[in-house]
């Protein structure tokens, strides 16, 4: 073998192979567009064509490599067992569950807001019966991040998802709830959720990944896309409660046009590997994108994000603010650019990392980055890691709480700067007390 043909890396597909592609293919309704079979084709063949990231691959860089692994899957048919189903913990305006990749249950609208021309329903409906705003909107943007080959295999193997259209003008008071489960040992889903806001509308937006039991081995390669027209404002949360022993890739994008508004928040609890990329694109004046996460990172666990908030008009605004707290020997991996265009004068844009160490183990990776053509804007990026302050740790030690749960109290103490972000209360009280959960795990 030439030394050349060393240098490059040999394309793989593990267990998603044309065969199992073709399956899928088989598999789906009949009534789908002609237009989205053959993109799902080509996705599959750039799928097949790309390799797995190298070690050499700054997008990748210092992400663990080695235990990236595209064998030992299925893909399961209908969950034939009853899904473990989390509420999130306040009332819904609709629900949709999918397990496996499939609709399993639901909660529909009210009868006022499907008269005000809201709609909640499966990405397969939609696909037929609002075909326009779908292909203009679905996976509109190509991944920037990194992840290619994973986003290129979820679009080929994409089963069902959600659509979530907001009309103009519309507000919808209560969240709409989204849940994805993978169940069974080996799984691999591919969850989606597509949300269109139109002109002056607001929603919220809540979504859980989960799984059935916390140490089966799976495989999810999801994404979701956000758009929010002028004026619109929308609210997004996401909360991904993988099995620990699963293999995650998420990529969110979020376009962002005049005077609207979109607050994200991420909240990372499982998988053993979970990278998530989010981007994020200001296209108009006034345009702002408020990007946030957090995450409880235990030992043998390991979280990459990768972040992109690219503003391409004048007078636009991103804050971006991302916690970790680290536990044992658990790794975490921020990577984030700030992209100003050159006609994006009066750009307003913050980039924040500040991870919090738990254990002399942990290991917090953080790359914030910014690349400005412009020359009349403000712009900020930074990071942070730091230990827990032992005069507060001993401050309250002194009064009767054992060292864990000071340290706890710290813990949520450091996380309510973004929890305090969110408007909604009792959204921000459902979050603590999950995170709250998984933390005394």
């Amino acid at each position: 073998m030439s030394a050349s043909s060393l240098s490059v890396a040999e394309p793989i597909v593990g267990s998603f192979t044309a065969e199992a592609f073709a399956a899928h293919l088989a598999s789906l309704p009949p009534t789908l567009p002609a237009w989205w079979i053959a993109r799902k084709r080509a996705a599959y063949e750039k799928y097949a064509a790309l390799p797995l990231p190298a070690r050499t691959d700054e997008s990748w860089r210092f992400s663990s490599i080695s235990t990236l692994t595209l064998d030992g899957f299925t893909l399961p048919s209908a969950a034939a067992t009853q899904v473990p189903e989390a509420p999130i913990g306040i009332k819904e305006a609709a629900k949709l569950v999918f397990a496996n990749g499939r609709l399993c249950s639901h909660e529909p609208l009210s009868a006022e807001l499907t008269a005000r021309g809201v709609i909640v329903t499966t990405l397969q409906n939609a696909l037929v019966q609002h075909e326009a705003l779908v292909r203009e909107h679905l996976l509109a943007q190509p991944p920037k991040l990194g992840s290619a080959k994973f986003m290129a295999l979820h679009e080929a193997f994409l089963v069902d998802g959600a659509f979530i259209h907001i009309p103009r003008g519309v507000t919808v008071e209560q969240p709409i709830g989204v849940f994805s489960y993978a169940l069974g040992a080996n799984a691999a889903v591919f969850p989606h959720t597509l949300v269109v806001a139109g002109e002056n509308s607001h929603a919220t937006i809540v979504e859980y990944f989960g799984s059935g039991h916390d140490t089966e081995v799976q495989f999810a390669a999801g994404a979701n896309d956000l758009y929010a027209s002028h004026g619109a404002h929308l609210t997004y949360i996401g909360k991904q409660d993988w099995s620990h022993r699963a293999l995650s890739f998420q990529s969110n994008s979020t376009v962002v046009r005049r005077d609207a508004r979109v607050q994200s928040l991420n909240v990372h609890l499982g998988a053993r590997q979970a990278r998530h990329e989010s981007l994020s694109q200001l296209q108009a004046p006034g345009a702002f994108s408020e990007m946030l996460a957090l995450t409880v990172a235990k030992s043998g666990q390991e979280f990459d994000q990768r972040t992109l908030q690219i503003h391409q008009a004048p007078n636009t605004k991103s804050d971006l603010l991302y916690k970790n707290a680290l536990r044992g020997t658990a790794k975490t991996i921020f990577s984030g650019l700030i992209v100003v265009d050159p006609d994006a004068q009066k750009t307003d844009a913050y980039q924040s990392n500040r991870n919090l160490m738990l254990s002399d183990e942990a290991e917090a990776n953080s790359l914030p980055g910014l690349e400005i053509q412009a020359n009349d804007v403000r712009c900020t990026h930074g990071a942070t890691s730091s230990r827990i302050d032992p005069e507060q740790e001993f401050y309250l030690q002194a009064r009767g709480i054992a060292k864990a749960a000071a340290d706890e109290l710290l813990t949520f103490g450091f996380f309510e700067e973004v929890l305090n972000r969110l408007s909604a209360d009792d959204l921000h009280e459902a979050l603590r007390v999950l995170i709250q959960t998984k933390f005394k795990k």
